[in-house]
């Protein structure tokens, strides 16, 4: 039986406990938790969801929704902004919902509570692993943290049928209404994953101040050895603890020494490309360092090495003068105007857009059906465009426009000028999306 927290609203419209009261609701002590958000702005041309788990939320809804159109729905109304303010609070987010004749609706949908012991289980494994800790504060949540709750019998994120719908227009299953609801959530997790804690059960303080307990004192209430075992402390990583606290940052990156002396440079030395090498070197270094030093260091993906010619168009961004650019267009292969595309690409996504811009590959198997799926159903059937398809690039047919697919599955839109394909707007998980920055973008430009 479900455990919404329908059942602990209390009739003021608001429960909540000690928390700030603009965020939450009511001082009471005993009371649960709530958070109200303010209506968020329409999303611009970008996806709903940036983060691994905010995709994982939408994909619970989309998965499980037997209207399929109804879902679509759901996404064209967030995406105007009909959705108003978001209460969110243990087993249920709720929010009035405005339908395309102005008509609004109370839109809820539940999501079962963690129990107690299941709460006690995922605090346990919390508190053996203060990474996972670190990440929550930093409003990450690395798939291992998610993975590892699982393995103690926790699941955080909804599965299939796991996000139960209610709405005063009546229908049984996910209307248009929820799915907005849903689809604006996603932007909530992904700012602030402790909201999906919430729902399950816990506010963002109450968790903390349990951790904090539970790390403090041993389980049996003793003080405990003196010292642990050497392999043990490894194991759990809590060897880390004994080092010595490590050196602040630099408050700005160290500037090389200047190389404009009375003494020629040899034949061949450039002096200002090589005076701009190092000070992009020691830049490059002090962001690694504030890298190293931050929160879930380790924990984060490993980045994939730069080639040459990727590195030249890093460092091509902030070339002081034409002479370096030019060196650098040459040393990695492209002319001027090839060069500058390149920069515009690395300043929209780093390698991942340079990539677009410069490789194509062939789209099979899963993927292509993935890319074949998100086509059809990011338009309606009389607003989708007609689209060539060659290898990994969608060409709109008399439209001098384009949408690439990355290795990444996000879709990037290209526009032709001079008979060059060059990146108009920015990326996103749907290609209605992205094709409809290209059209902002444009229109910015004539502003």
């Amino acid at each position: 039986m479900n455990q919404h927290g329908s059942d602990q609203h209390n009739g003021d419209g608001h429960s909540g406990d000690d928390y700030d009261s603009e965020a939450y609701g009511s001082d009471a002590p005993d009371a649960d938790p709530e958070r109200t958000f303010a209506a968020l702005p329409p999303p611009q041309g970008r996806g709903f969801a940036d983060t691994w788990w905010g995709r994982a939320w939408l994909k619970s809804l989309e998965d499980a929704a037997l209207d399929s159109e109804q879902v679509r729905a759901g996404r064209r109304l967030a995406r105007a902004g009909a959705v108003g303010a978001v209460s969110v609070r243990p087993g249920r987010i709720t929010a009035v919902v405005q339908d395309r004749d102005l008509t609004t609706h109370r839109s809820d949908v539940l999501l079962q509570e963690l129990s107690d012991e299941q709460w006690d289980r995922f605090l346990d494994m919390a508190v053996e692993r203060a990474g996972h800790i670190a990440a929550l504060l930093d409003r990450d949540m690395p798939p291992h943290l998610v993975e590892d709750s699982a393995a103690a019998g926790v699941e955080l994120l909804p599965g299939i049928g796991d996000l139960e719908p209610e709405c005063d227009c009546g229908a049984w299953d996910h209307c248009g209404h929820t799915a907005a609801l849903c689809y604006q959530v996603a932007r909530l997790l992904d700012q602030d994953p402790f909201v999906l804690l919430l729902m399950r059960g816990r506010g963002e303080r109450a968790l903390l101040d349990d951790v904090q307990s539970r790390g403090a004192v041993p389980a049996d209430g003793s003080a405990g050895p003196e010292g642990v075992d050497a392999a043990e402390a490894y194991e759990a990583g809590d060897i880390l603890q004994a080092l010595p606290a490590l050196p602040p940052l630099p408050d700005a990156p160290g500037a090389p020494p200047t190389l404009d002396t009375d003494v020629p440079p040899a034949p061949g030395v450039d002096a200002g490309a090589l005076e701009f090498l190092a000070a992009r070197t020691a830049v490059e270094a002090h962001r690694l360092l504030a890298e190293a030093l931050g929160a879930g260091h380790g924990q984060r993906p490993v980045e994939a090495e730069l080639t040459m010619t990727q590195d030249a168009v890093r460092l091509a961004v902030d070339s002081p003068s034409e002479t370096v650019s030019d060196r650098l267009a040459v040393g990695s292969g492209r002319g001027r105007e090839q060069l500058a595309s390149a920069v515009c690409a690395w300043r929209s996504g780093g390698a991942a857009a340079l990539s677009v811009l410069e490789e194509e590959w062939t789209v099979e198997g899963e993927v292509l059906a993935r890319a074949r799926t998100a086509l059809d159903s990011a338009w309606d059937e009389d607003e989708r465009p007609v689209l060539r398809a060659a290898r990994n690039r969608w060409t709109v047919v008399g439209a001098g426009s384009q949408l690439r697919l990355g290795r990444d599955g996000r879709w990037w839109p290209y526009r032709k000028q001079s008979g060059r394909w060059v990146l108009a707007g920015r990326a996103a998980q749907d290609p209605g999306t992205a094709l409809a920055s290209m059209g902002r973008t444009a229109e910015e430009e004539s502003l």
